[in-house]
């Protein structure tokens, strides 16, 4: 007689063995309609899944992130199921969930084209309203493979040859259509009502390119329309945004195939890096880092001390000179070690904080890149802090002061955080990570910030905290980030004399706000859909005359402003002056300053702000001291594409 604890406690028992639907029909009816799976003892299972023995349960529906999960997963099923039926010859391989959706991956004969897709995803909603029921059967592995090659699905018969003979097969079954899965899916296919493909895309077998290339279809799945309906428009605006696309517009930077993941900057573009480095080394100083600059390339010894010549040696770049192998830095901790280690260190000049802009290059495979987001070649703007066991949240709280205020001047409100505890696989003794990984959750709760707990994330050298920005389209991108390291200074020799003159190694943490500056700045130019504030627009203000005979009257107005230190274009063509404005309209300067007869004769100018905002005539001062006002505002964002 099973006893089956509910989620706020309470306990329902029942005379014999139980299904999960079973439990919640006896609940209401309104829960029995909406149960899409189960969570029973912390498994996620089906409906049809029987409770012998007492456990604890929760109803899962499409109000909670593992009832979405579920529905994307069913309807990746449901296209499978589809293509099978208007396109028998092809082979179905595997079809997983991603992020705001689902994939399936097919070999056919021919390409799919987009008339296929609007034809598939017609039929998905023809076998939807079927309403057939999704059952899973238990097969022995040798019958599934025989009855996956009996039908011609040799990709299904090889990943079912690779379970171990031991083991019995999970498919699961609906209307004529049957596919090897864990599971678990919805109850049957009429759950599965709100659903879109969105694209085609090549992919290797099993991801290797010696591996024969199949067909990729790309679909979302949702609860309620409304929620399909706003992630269309998210990727719409995203689409509006994109980085690659302002980035030529806006004359930012470019990249070419001769320098693959590395990029042009161009001197707008450079200018909005320039202004965030030197924005980021003041507050550095205000913190008590100090800069430092290391090598870009060092000796293969080096890196096989550090480890990563072991465990990170297929990203590097290498080379080699006069018999010596070298590695091009994928990352500048190991640099800053030996800085460290020059002359000899004492308990009082810790913490020491080491700071650099440092160049990396990692060799990321051509397939990942992505305009400025993911490159070959990146600056961080990193820092590795020295200091004593004692010293480690201290320094975790003023780093937390540091990246908040960062991302407030850089008009991001909502930081997400994340907190990844010790790994199976770990050095270290399990006090030094007690008090590390509780230094790090106190420093979070001292600060007010809610954090998600990741147990068994941490990397094998200590845990870390990430932080993740929320931009104005609710994408989530993770950028800065703490990690405590047990491991590396001790590998690298790093050792500090302590209050009891004995030799002691000091905790590492490295710690990054922005991350990679040329992928923090394609955040920014999404953010802010190339609308940039004031105080980081490449060109700030621009300066037009109507005609000639007030050329001269622009050009000292434009100086008059770059005396005062703005950045300052003129404009003295002779195109018509609402062709000038439009033009610079839509390079998205902050401010446009038009000058005419009248303008000239009174000594004002008239000025427009971003957004066709008409601000009147004023004097070049009330102008200047307006541009002071809002460059002191650092994180007012503006977003007028």
């Amino acid at each position: 007689m099973p006893a089956i604890t509910l989620p706020d406690g309470s306990k329902r028992n029942y005379p014999q063995p139980v299904t999960v639907a079973e439990v919640a029909a006896s609940i209401g009816p309104g829960l029995s309609k909406a149960a899409l799976a189960g969570r029973c003892d912390g498994k996620l299972v089906d409906t049809s899944h029987r409770i012998e023995n007492n456990a604890s349960l929760s109803i899962v529906t499409d109000k909670d992130a593992d009832g979405i999960e579920v529905l994307r997963h069913s309807t990746a099923h449901l296209l499978a199921y589809a293509v099978k039926e208007l396109f028998p010859d092809a082979q179905v391989t595997i079809g997983p969930t991603v992020e705001n959706g689902f994939y399936y991956d097919f070999a056919y004969q021919r390409p799919f084209t987009p008339e296929d897709l609007v034809r598939i995803e017609r039929h998905m909603a023809e076998l939807a309203r079927e309403d057939f029921p999704i059952t899973r059967e238990v097969w022995p592995r040798v019958q599934a493979v025989e009855f996956f090659k009996s039908i011609g699905e040799n990709y299904k018969a090889e990943l079912i040859a690779a379970i171990p003979a031991d083991q019995e097969v999970s498919l699961y079954r609906e209307g004529d259509f049957v596919d090897l899965c864990r599971g678990p899916h919805v109850p049957s296919t009429g759950k599965l009502k709100v659903f879109k493909l969105m694209k085609l895309a090549g992919a290797y077998w099993r991801g290797d390119q010696k591996n024969e290339q199949l067909q990729r279809i790309y679909g979302t799945a949702w609860a309620k329309k409304e929620d399909l309906d706003a992630y269309l428009h998210m990727l719409e605006e995203a689409e509006k945004r994109d980085h690659r696309k302002l980035g030529r517009q806006l004359d930012l930077f470019h990249l070419q195939d001769e320098a693959p993941g590395m990029v042009f900057w161009h001197p707008h573009g450079w200018r909005i890096w320039l202004e965030i480095e030197q924005y980021m080394r003041g507050l550095l100083g205000e913190h008590g880092y100090r800069e430092v600059k290391t090598p870009q390339v060092m000796d293969r010894a080096l890196w096989e001390k550090s480890g990563h010549w072991e465990n990170y040696h297929e990203s590097m770049f290498t080379t080699s000179s006069e018999n010596r192998d070298y590695a091009v830095k994928p990352m500048n901790c190991p640099g800053h070690v030996q800085i460290f280690n020059q002359g000899i260190k004492s308990y009082r000049d810790l913490p020491l904080r080491l700071a650099e802009f440092g160049s990396c290059h990692r060799n990321e495979a051509s397939g990942a890149l992505h305009g400025i987001m993911r490159v070959r070649a990146f600056v961080q703007d990193d820092a590795h802090i020295f200091c004593a066991a004692d010293q480690v949240q201290a320094e975790s709280l003023a780093f937390i002061d540091l990246l908040r205020k960062v991302y407030a001047d850089f008009g991001f409100e909502e930081i997400l955080v994340k907190l990844s505890t010790r790994p199976d696989k770990r050095i270290g003794s399990d006090e030094d990570w007690d008090r590390a990984e509780a230094a790090l959750a106190e420093s979070l709760t001292a600060k007010g910030l809610k954090f998600e707990l990741q147990p068994g994330e941490g990397a094998f050298y200590g845990p870390k905290i990430e932080f993740s920005l929320k931009d104005c389209l609710g994408r989530v991108w993770q950028c800065g980030t703490l990690q405590l390291d047990f491991s590396l200074p001790g590998r690298l020799g790093a050792e500090f004399v302590g209050e009891d003159n004995l030799r002691h190694t000091p905790v590492m943490l490295h710690r990054a706000v922005l991350g990679s500056l040329e992928r923090f700045i394609g955040i920014l130019i999404e953010h802010h859909a190339g609308a940039f504030p004031l105080w980081l627009a490449p060109v700030q203000v621009v300066v037009m005359n109507i005609s000639e005979a007030q050329a001269d009257y622009a050009e000292s107005v434009a100086e008059k402003l770059r005396v005062a230190g703005w950045r300052v274009e003129t404009d003295l063509r002779g195109e018509k002056i609402n062709y000038k404005i439009r033009e610079h309209s839509l390079l998205k300067r902050p401010y446009l300053v038009v000058v005419g007869d009248k303008e000239k004769a009174a000594g004002m100018v008239a000025v427009r702000a971003r957004g066709n905002l008409d601000l009147g005539r004023m004097s070049s001062e009330s102008l200047i001291q307006r541009l002071m006002q809002e460059r002191g505002v650092r994180g007012a964002r503006h977003a007028t594409a």
